[in-house]
């Protein structure tokens, strides 16, 4: 039965709800308090990242995710380029964490292979000869460029599925006000509208809906700070997204592996700046052939609304040992925000019948939002 749904925030955790539910038949409104996201979902790398979810249920709904970003791709004509990922080893320790992985990844359902530094140089052109040992090639990685796709899908949801959309639109209440199941939703206009199911993707804004339920949760506010350069030469492309040495020790897939412990303890004693600000870096290309650098990793009491010029220094100084770039001119600057649990993937929750919760996916909302979006969906109409 075709339901009215209402979707609070146009980030990509909530269009994906909106795509789920437009599917099924579902009358959808997505409402936005700005003129259009602004959030996390425009301020990252662009990378739909399976490689960096751990096996099982995790690395599962990420790929479902994928093919759903190869779906929009083809049907909505977004930029979608299945490039990849090499993580760079440029020290013994990283060289025999990927390996460890790589000897575990085909039973743990991951698709990947060791390369030798030749076979690293033949696919791009960016990796650091000097001292790179081998590298973890993966197959499974997409880029995007989320400036562009999130203020795309909305329109191709319109078009498509003739989803509504309320942009400069605040959403303050969300209430039961009869006994026949409506849900009510008021806007800051003093706009009330009636629906059968509300699902609220806010990310890390915890005050306006329903914070009692946010505060059980516990999430903690990360914020990060990136950098973007300018196009680079016509016709350079880096290739596929590369990663140094230091993701190792921020993805969860990686925590399987017997060295990583003494790769940890190894960079707190050599640089304990890059766990003072969670620096591990990456690099990936836009369509504009612009590449993105970063990042960092400031939470809670930590975080000051004003940026740190140590921490880009640290992140190029990082970024410039493990890549080369034919022009490391920085065209911008910025810092982004997300929510994060300090255990769990993703904070769902059912604050009235029928109204859901959906935030807490940290730096993965690229990575699993289609997922974990079709997920609540079949889980709801069971």
């Amino acid at each position: 039965m075709s339901q009215r749904v209402a979707i609070v925030g146009a980030g990509i955790l909530g269009l994906a709800h909106a795509w789920s539910a437009a599917e099924r038949g579902h009358r959808v409104t997505i409402f936005e308090r700005t003129a259009r996201a602004r959030g996390a979902s425009i301020r990252n790398f662009g990378m739909i990242w399976p490689i960096g979810q751990p096996a099982g249920e995790w690395h599962e709904l990420a790929l479902r995710s994928r093919e759903s970003w190869l779906e929009l791709g083809k049907s909505a004509g977004v930029w979608v380029n299945p490039c990849g990922s090499i993580h760079l080893a440029h020290r013994s320790d990283e060289w025999a964490v990927l390996q460890e992985f790589a000897a575990q990844a085909e039973q743990l359902g991951f698709t990947c292979r060791l390369l030798s530094p030749t076979e690293i140089l033949s696919r791009t052109p960016a990796a650091n000869p000097v001292g790179l040992l081998g590298g973890l090639y993966s197959s499974t990685e997409l880029c995007v460029n989320p400036r562009a796709v999130v203020g795309q899908i909305p329109n191709w949801l319109t078009e498509q599925f003739n989803v509504r959309t309320c942009f400069s639109s605040t959403v303050v209440e969300v209430v039961t006000r009869s006994g026949n199941g409506d849900i009510s939703v008021r806007t800051s206009s003093d706009i009330e509208e009636t629906f059968d199911r509300v699902v609220i993707c806010g990310g890390g804004d915890f005050q306006t809906l329903f914070p009692q339920a946010f505060a059980q949760h516990k999430l903690k506010v990360c914020k990060l700070q990136m950098l973007k350069t300018r196009p680079q030469f016509p016709d350079w492309r880096l290739g596929t997204h590369l990663a140094s040495g230091l993701t190792l020790r921020h993805y969860r897939n990686f925590e399987i592996c017997p060295s990583l412990p003494s790769l940890k303890q190894r960079i707190a004693a050599e640089t304990p700046e890059l766990d003072r600000f969670g620096i591990h870096v990456m690099a990936s290309q836009n369509d504009a052939s612009e590449i993105i650098l970063g990042d960092s990793h400031e939470y809670d009491s930590q975080i000051e609304p004003f940026d740190k010029a140590q921490i880009d220094e640290l992140m190029l100084r990082e970024l410039r040992k493990i890549i080369q770039l034919p022009d490391w001119s920085i065209a911008e600057t910025w810092h982004g925000y997300y929510a994060k649990h300090p255990t769990a993937s993703v904070v769902e929750d059912e604050p009235l019948p029928n109204v859901h919760i959906c935030t807490g996916v940290g730096g993965a909302g690229m990575t699993l939002s289609f997922g974990i979006a079709e997920r609540a969906w079949r889980r709801w109409e069971a």
